[in-house]
């Protein structure tokens, strides 16, 4: 049902933190008309549904787990009856084995050996009694609580490949952030004792039956029904200001019959972000002070294709995901998508497997053309014994720019100039994975869209907190199973 408004809150950007922000506006108040602008033709950012002949597949795996109660009301509020609830099942490849993830005890060692496992307890125990003093790099979060050997064979070479960099040049926040609580014993306890008092690392989730982008696009149907905007092949390209107060944005909007491009202002009370922050600072106009632009260039971005291949038989393995830790193949993570949902594929006598690969915009991965792609991620397929090269009948490549801020030595002090800034604006927030440059889960880009939102009412919220003190994380045991989830998370 249509309200009556008479606020203009501009929002940039149409993914789960911009729509979440127009969506609590209008629960919240009938008052404030949020208008969003997108530059893409597709709802949902990288929470997206891509489709190519009928198979839809995600951008990376999204799983809908929060303990945010307020983000759960709301995907309930949207999906309805749309959800399914799908059981988790994930391996990790690692010296052409593979490894239950979480990890099993009897399955972990039967797969790595008793000698080396000994050689693990020992690591462990030298790391605990002599520690390093300091903490500052992932490298050094990870042994202190795992060990040096442990983190040689199940963090080291993935998360190099997931990062491009060598771990020593990642900030040790970025673990605290995404891998908490961490303890070796406890976890090889409750694997003997069956003991557990944490059950963050749950064993099924809630996904919507035609993948996330479906939450985000009857999200986008319901703000439009309100009375809300929803502009899409909208791109932001300046935001207008005069001293602290944004009075407007101007974009470039493109037409669907294939006219140039057009470019309009747009005029609001309220501004509510979502584009990657650097991309933010050198939009502003007049510019920030030049510190403040120097530190959003010291700002770095991890970039993300996947090739999606249709195989000509069932399901190769039953797995949601498969983490590929070997250094033999280039691909980083590998996705079977019935098993997420059977409504994610038309044929069901035929498999859909996306083939994920970490890159650099411009480097020799995200440069190849399509059949190239296609032909690598084929040949890596059979490399790791999953399928045929020659059982691939289809493919579709999506290159994701801009996928997971970079955690690396400079970050910190960039964020922390750039926020000292942003926060002098009076009616101007940036919110979400990339308006904040945090590897935030779904769940946490959502819930500080939410509290934008309140602060446009009146409330008086940080933004900038969320993630940090109020915040769950998914923690290495589940309820009742052996535990150790031992490998960085590339994405959710």
């Amino acid at each position: 049902m249509e309200q009556n408004y008479s606020i203009p809150v501009v929002i940039i950007g149409g993914g789960p933190a911009g729509l979440t922000a127009a969506y609590e506006l209008q629960k919240r108040s009938g008052s404030h008309r949020p208008v969003v602008f997108e530059g893409s033709d597709m709802v949902g950012g990288i929470s997206r549904t891509e489709s190519n002949n009928g198979y839809r597949f995600d951008i990376g795996g999204h799983r809908f787990f929060t303990k945010v109660k307020e983000v759960e009301d709301m995907w309930h509020e949207v999906m309805g009856d749309d959800f399914i609830t799908v059981p988790r099942q994930s391996r990790i490849y690692y010296k052409e084995k593979f490894f239950d993830y979480p990890l099993k005890l009897f399955n972990a060692l039967s797969n790595i050996g008793p000698y080396e496992a000994a050689r693990i307890v020992v690591s462990y125990i030298k790391w605990q009694v002599r520690p390093s003093k300091t903490e500052d790099s992932f490298e050094d979060w990870v042994i202190n609580r795992f060990g040096g050997r442990l983190y040689m064979h199940f963090f080291r070479s993935y998360t190099e490949k997931v990062w491009g960099i060598n771990p020593k040049e990642i900030r040790a926040d970025w673990a605290a952030q995404r891998i908490k609580n961490l303890s070796l014993f406890k976890a090889v306890w409750n694997a003997i004792s069956g003991a557990n008092d944490t059950a963050s690392l749950i064993e099924e989730f809630q996904y919507p039956r035609l993948g996330p982008g479906m939450m985000w696009e009857k999200c986008r149907d319901d703000i439009r029904a309100r009375g809300g905007e929803v502009n899409m092949r909208s791109e932001v390209v300046k935001v207008n200001r005069d001293g602290n107060r944004v009075t407007s944005i101007e974009i470039k909007r493109w037409s669907d019959d294939g006219k140039p491009a057009v470019r309009e202002t747009v005029g609001g009370e309220h501004f509510i972000n979502s584009m990657a922050i650097k991309d933010l600072i050198h939009a502003f106009d007049p510019p920030p002070p030049q510190h403040v632009i120097d530190a959003a260039n010291r700002l770095k971005y991890r970039d993300f294709l996947i090739v999606t291949l249709v195989l000509d038989h069932a399901d190769p393995f039953p797995d949601n995901w498969i983490y590929i830790h070997s250094p033999k193949v280039k691909v980083g993570r590998i996705q079977n998508f019935r098993a997420w949902s059977p409504e994610m594929l038309p044929n069901p006598d035929t498999a859909s497997i996306g083939m994920e690969y970490f890159c650099q915009k411009g480097d020799g991965l995200w440069t190849m053309s399509d059949a190239d792609l296609r032909a690598l991620a084929a040949k890596e397929l059979e490399e790791l014994s999953l399928a045929k090269a020659s059982d691939v009948i289809d493919a579709w490549v999506i290159r994701q720019p801009k996928a997971y801020p970079v955690y690396d030595g400079e970050y910190k002090e960039a964020l922390d100039t750039i926020q000292e800034w942003i926060m002098t604006l009076e009616n101007f927030q940036t919110v979400g994975r990339n308006g904040l440059h945090r590897y935030n889960n779904q769940d946490h880009s959502m819930l500080s869209a939410m509290l934008a939102a309140r602060n446009v009412l009146g409330e008086d919220h940080n933004v900038w907190e969320v993630n940090v003190e109020r915040s769950y994380h998914e923690e290495f045991e589940i309820s009742k199973k052996p535990p150790a989830h031992v490998s960085p998370i590339a994405a959710e």
